[in-house]
């Protein structure tokens, strides 16, 4: 089964535009915690803190899936999107389908 390439770069692009949406989205969640003088104590501003912290963790992973996003295209204009990195296989449409940037089949995904 041959990967359709326009289908492809529709759902990379799908991708693309929703983790740059949610980014947008949480921008305010990243910025620094402020020392706030009238909130109830320092707990507030850990909790502040941590929310900030998982905030900025979920960004680095949204700007990984934007990196491997990049990477899945390059191979899409290589032809050798849908095949794995490892083995060579074609990767199943129903796995492209979910993770439009998977690199890997499943067998191989899971010996990592």
């Amino acid at each position: 089964m041959a990967i359709d390439p326009d289908l492809a770069q529709r759902r990379l692009a799908a991708k693309r535009s929703e983790l740059e949406e949610f980014s947008r989205l949480s921008e305010e969640a990243r910025k620094p915690v402020e020392l706030d003088q009238q909130s109830v104590g320092r707990l507030s501003r850990m909790d502040a803190m941590q929310q900030q912290a998982m905030a900025e963790a979920t960004e680095r992973a949204r700007r990984r899936d934007l990196a491997r996003i990049e990477l899945a295209e390059r191979r899409l204009a290589e032809d050798e999107y849908g095949y794995c990195l490892d083995c060579g296989e074609e990767i199943p449409e129903r796995r492209l389908e979910i993770d439009p940037m998977a690199e890997r089949c499943v067998r191989c995904a899971g010996s990592r």
